[in-house]
């Protein structure tokens, strides 16, 4: 029997992960405003976001009375402080010129929420990220393209700013923007098999 995964995200990255594992979510965005969070140590904020974007779209009425809800946000952690997309060009060029040659952490809050029984799982995933030591002209460059404003921590790791990464410590897809060996044990501890997701 399939069970269908609802993912309340906009983010394509979290969608193409997803679906390469041979699952295929139902997209409904939140449209939750994440500014109602603040002052949160940066693991609790992600987690708090992902838990408010599932609950937003769980309670909808568009929404299969069989499915699986999943939130997810993520958060970048340097120096302690919380960083999600940045607002604008000069902001992107600032966190790139803080991050080059050092490591920060990106925490992705995972929430997911069984609509038919209401039990809820949630947990973050944490992973520390390597970065290049990038020089002024590759920074302009990558923040032209646009890509650093479109995600939390100002890079992706599947697309431009690949590059930019010379490693990590923990699980690859959780730098995507959803952990799937996280996702399958929320799946299983409400009482689901993962293979029953696969479309």
């Amino acid at each position: 029997m399939t069970t269908r995964l609802v993912l309340a995200s906009a983010s394509p990255a979290r969608r193409t992960t997803l679906r390469a594992a041979g699952l295929d979510p139902l997209v409904v965005v939140s449209g939750v405003d994440e500014s109602q969070l603040v002052d949160l140590p940066p693991a609790e904020l992600a987690q708090g976001l992902a838990e408010l974007k599932c609950a937003a779209v769980a309670g909808r009425d568009d929404v299969p009375a069989d499915a699986l809800v999943l939130g997810c946000d993520s958060v970048l952690e340097l120096d302690g402080e919380a960083l999600g997309k940045p607002l604008d060009p000069e902001e992107a060029r600032r966190r790139w010129q803080a991050m080059r040659g050092r490591s920060g952490v990106l925490h992705t809050g995972h929430c997911l929420r069984d609509v038919a029984s209401g039990r809820v799982a949630s947990a973050t995933g944490s992973t520390t990220v390597h970065f290049a030591d990038v020089s002024d002209a590759e920074i302009d460059a990558y923040v032209a393209t646009g890509e650093p404003l479109q995600v939390a921590g100002a890079f992706t790791i599947d697309g431009l700013g690949g590059a930019f990464v010379t490693g990590i410590e923990g699980d690859h897809h959780n730098v995507v923007g959803v952990s799937l060996p996280l996702l399958r044990d929320l799946v299983v501890r409400l009482g689901h098999g993962w293979p029953d997701l696969w479309s």
